[in-house]
């Protein structure tokens, strides 16, 4: 009778190494929230919800009403907090004369999503939708407090 070996390879796991670009991607992160906090920052709503916007950003929002084309202004009066870096104000529930103005960039779709439903033991219980969120894209310029 012959006896077969099996050969096992024992590789060698090195934890102390960080992923490739790991260390270049956490520093432009934390200089990009630097930038934007000493520039200044703002907390506008619009469309149900909130967002964070700096002067020279640019942020997708929901659809807004009214007949809106590429380059249009855009200004945002529902400012609920401004911070320049050195003192915040905060709103109740809005800061009464503060607004944000933009430029629209872009207007377009999300991709598609797709929402199935299914009910089992039913020999009818499927149905098949698409749907494909509306979004504008406006960059931030200037925001007066």
């Amino acid at each position: 009778m012959a006896t077969t070996a099996k050969a096992t390879k024992t590789a060698k796991v090195s934890k102390a190494a960080p992923k490739k670009g790991t260390a270049a991607r956490t520093s432009a992160r934390t200089e990009k929230a630097a930038a934007i906090t000493a520039a200044g920052f703002a907390v506008i709503m619009t469309g149900g919800k909130q967002y964070r916007v700096s002067a020279g950003t640019e942020v997708k929002i929901e659809k807004i009403t009214g007949e809106m084309k590429v380059g249009d202004k855009v200004i945002f009066d529902q400012v609920l907090m401004t911070d320049n870096g050195t003192d915040a104000v905060i709103g109740a529930p809005t800061i009464k004369g503060a607004s944000v103005t933009g430029e629209l960039v872009e207007i377009g779709r999300h991709p598609k999503v797709i929402v199935y439903k299914y009910k089992q033991k039913s020999r009818s219980g499927t149905s098949r939708n698409g749907h494909r969120q509306p979004f504008f894209k406006v960059r931030i310029d200037s925001i007066k407090a």
